[in-house]
């Protein structure tokens, strides 16, 4: 059986980059953005349409529980919802069955249950990710360090609304994971060599 690694991360704490080089550490593929790529060349919905539901706020459209009712939502919208859920499904566990693979985000630790995968958590505190979110400034151009970090709240609550409404478990939670990698103040490609030693052994 394939190695599968699944890397869950707070906005800002690294978590992507800290998934890529821990594939180039262990010649590993990675899969990130190519799994978006993949729903949209499967299906009639543009990239732009599958990541607004993935990656931004898909609560706002699923049919969520509220009291004892549940709020509306077309049966046309829930079917495209569905699709591009079904289709991430089976993208992941496609990729995961061709070669030992590092997956970021996405539901992968819960999809891929079965396979038992090594599911790693980057987390870090709120000033670091900051800092680290208005270093790289990635299509955040002219934020204040103050709306950083509410954009960093905005994000890290879609991915847990998310996570929670598939998996019915709680993100971030420190029992849904095998190993917790806090990058507060902490240099990145330095702490990947340490860590891809747990899977070189």
């Amino acid at each position: 059986m394939n190695q599968i690694i699944t890397i869950g991360r707070e906005f800002g704490s690294g978590g992507r980059e800290f998934g890529r080089r821990l594939a180039e550490e262990l010649g590993y593929e990675y899969y990130d953005k190519e799994i978006i790529d993949e729903i949209s060349a499967r299906t009639d919905l543009s990239v732009e349409y599958i990541h607004q539901i993935i990656e931004n706020k898909p609560h706002n459209l699923l049919p969520i529980t509220v009291g004892k009712s549940f709020t509306y939502v077309d049966h046309h919208t829930l079917n495209q919802l569905q699709k591009v859920y079904g289709e991430q499904m089976q993208v992941i566990r496609d990729m995961a069955e061709k070669s030992n693979c590092v997956i970021v985000g996405r539901c992968a630790s819960y999809i891929l249950k079965d396979q038992k995968p090594f599911r790693i958590f980057v987390h870090a505190d709120m000033d670091s990710r900051v800092r680290r979110c208005m270093e790289h400034m990635d299509g955040s151009e002219g934020f204040t360090a103050k709306q950083m970090k509410r954009h960093i709240k905005q994000v890290d609550k879609a991915r847990a609304k998310y996570f929670h409404f598939y998996t019915e478990r709680k993100w971030g939670d420190r029992s849904n994971y095998d190993l917790c990698v806090n990058t507060t103040d902490v240099v990145i490609k330095d702490i990947v060599p340490v860590i891809a030693k747990l899977f070189k052994n």
